[in-house]
This record gives structure tokens, sequence and C-alpha cells, in this order.
């Protein structure tokens, strides 16, 4: 969502929390907490709220090893295909957005290990190569500005939270085996797409969904963002 919609962050995140239990209504949301039909409810709000949504899902069991050595590089090649499709997002957005300059501003949930200034020297390295693969539109990308604050911290962190997780609960086994999409299903709407275009914009497969061995369960997500 937009800066200028960071308070309504706070709103949403507090009309979510407002439907739990009492004792968890100054607690930060975080999905993995919520049973199901809370999560139901979660996302069934989110769904009607004015934000986009992008995902970039990986199968890491399977990509091959030796490629991703480095520390934090599979992390960093997999935020460069996030941050690509923002800049797309945001470009396509200024003409009809006036507020700002027009760039975006980037804010990870702080994790353990992981270094922004090392993130931000590889985003320079991949401005700096030009390279044709790298499809980011970089005058919408504020590098010297990419930050990270506490999960607990921000609401809007808390609303990505639970984007990320209902997408992820489609292709990640539960501790019965399952997956479940219909947390997806809800939030369609809200994911990133060009006429019913899931695949190039909102929903990033690493490797390609087609590439990828799923179980049947985990297919019905594919097919979920395949056509219109």
């Amino acid at each position: 969502s937009r800066l200028s919609r960071e308070r309504d962050a706070l709103e949403w995140r507090d009309e979510i929390r407002g439907k739990l239990d009492p004792r968890s209504h100054n607690k930060p949301l975080h999905f993995v907490g919520l049973r199901h039909e809370q999560r139901v409810m979660a996302t069934q709000i989110l769904a009607t709220k004015p934000i986009r949504s992008i995902c970039v899902v990986a199968n890491k069991p399977i990509i091959p090893a030796g490629i991703y050595i480095e520390k934090n590089q599979l992390y960093f090649y997999l935020c460069r295909y996030l941050i690509e499709r923002v800049s797309w997002l945001c470009k396509e957005m200024r003409p009809k957005v006036s507020e700002g300059d027009g760039r975006v501003k980037i804010v990870f949930s702080r994790r353990g290990g992981m270094s922004y200034p090392d993130f931000r020297a590889y985003l320079e390295r991949l401005k700096a190569k030009a390279d044709e693969d790298v499809q980011i539109k970089w005058p919408v990308i504020d590098i010297d500005g990419v930050t990270a604050e506490d999960h607990s911290r921000n609401a809007g962190l808390q609303i990505s939270d639970i984007v990320a997780s209902a997408i992820t609960a489609g292709v990640e086994p539960n501790n019965y085996g399952n997956c479940e999409v219909r947390y997806a299903e809800l939030l369609k709407s809200r994911i990133y797409n060009r006429d019913g275009n899931f695949f190039s914009y909102g929903m990033k497969f690493y490797p390609r969904a087609d590439q990828l061995n799923l179980s049947p369960q985990q297919q019905a997500l594919v097919n979920l963002f395949k056509g219109k």
C-alpha cells in the first residue's frame, strides 16, 4: 500500500485484532499463531482493503546444491525478483498517484543474520551491471532508503506477514500433511496482475511452476493463478 496509508495499516491490523480474543488485542499479529477460522477472517478483511501484493514462492529443496553457497545469496536473489515486480507496479501506478516522489519505500521485517547494508550494496551492484536479465525499474527504487524494522512495531509488516503466510499455506503442508488454498482464494483479488496474468507479475515461482513436482493440493494453488 502507499506510504500515505501507513496509518490505515494500523487500523486494518487493529480491525483484525479486534476480532480475536481480547487478550490478543495488544499483541503483534502473527499468522502462524492464528487458528484456521481466524486466518480466514484475517484474509477476508484484507481482501477488502486497497492493497496490492506480490509473492515470490521458492521450492528450496529442489534447487541444486552448490549454486547459492554464500551467506544470504539465495535470499538476495529472490528479493531481486520481488523488487523487480514492486518497481513495475510503482511505475505503473505513478500516473494515477500524485503523492510523494514516485519512489518505493522498502522496509524489511528484521531477521537475524541478515545484513541490510550488504543488501543495499547488492542492489547497487545490480544497478551498475546493467544486466538485461535484471528488469528493475531503478528510478522508482530508493536503494539508500532500504531499511528494516521489528515485526512487532510495524503494522504494515504484520499485514505483509498475513499475506505471505496465507500464500505459503497453499504449498507448504501443515503438521497433518495438508495444504490450505482457501486463504489464497480470498486474497486473489489483491495480488498484482495485468489482465489476469499473475505469473509474470504478482506470483513468481522459483523454479517456474511448470518445473515443480507438486502434490495435487499444491497444484491447486498454481491452478488458482493460472488464468483469468
